[in-house]
């Protein structure tokens, strides 16, 4: 026989490491968003105050209206700044979360791999062909996942493509600064 208990053990405590590895990766992710947002809001405000003060110093509508248009263009470009820089972090935080998902599927395949190895070791004669079937079966599995893994990928760079064209650049893959 095998140690059920050990493995239980050790099942929970990947588990658990896999859990805080989670939380740390969403902790970290929520910190970024705060301070995007944060420097966006007070660059922001600084910047609506400045536009204010002109705007307030204008000596003629010409002048007004030159001020206005610049004005709106230059906030355009900021939020499309802030845009990029926010799906920049949404798709690094999505990568993290993959790669995370990705390590504790192979760490699963190994343990139950292992266990199963294990267990035919000390099976009754004759069960050979219900260990191959459930090896059969996880091979099958993983197969799945990495087909469906590779086209997530793929997905994952049309759409970096096709924001990257409607924005005029390829979006960066780390988090850029906004405003």
């Amino acid at each position: 026989m095998f140690a059920v208990n050990e493995d239980f053990s050790a099942y929970q405590k990947t588990n658990l490491d896999s859990l805080l590895k989670y939380s740390d990766t969403a902790t970290e992710a929520a910190e970024q968003w705060f301070e995007l947002n944060a420097r966006t809001a007070k660059a922001g405000v600084a910047e609506a105050l400045k536009q204010a003060r002109a705007l307030a110093a204008a000596k003629d509508v010409q002048e007004l209206t030159s001020l206005q248009t610049g004005f709106s263009q230059a906030n355009a470009e900021k939020w499309l700044g802030f845009a990029r820089a926010a799906y920049g972090w949404a798709t690094e935080t999505q990568g993290e979360f993959a790669k995370l998902a990705e390590a504790q599927i192979a760490e699963i395949n190994r343990s139950l791999t292992a266990a199963l190895d294990r267990a035919a070791k000390s099976a009754p004669t004759g069960s050979e062909f219900a260990f191959a079937a459930i090896k059969q079966a996880m091979s099958a599995t993983n197969q799945a996942l990495e087909t469906v893994s590779k086209a997530s990928k793929q997905a994952g760079e049309i759409a970096d493509v096709t924001v990257g064209a409607a924005a005029g650049v390829l979006p960066a893959r780390k988090r850029p600064a906004a405003a």
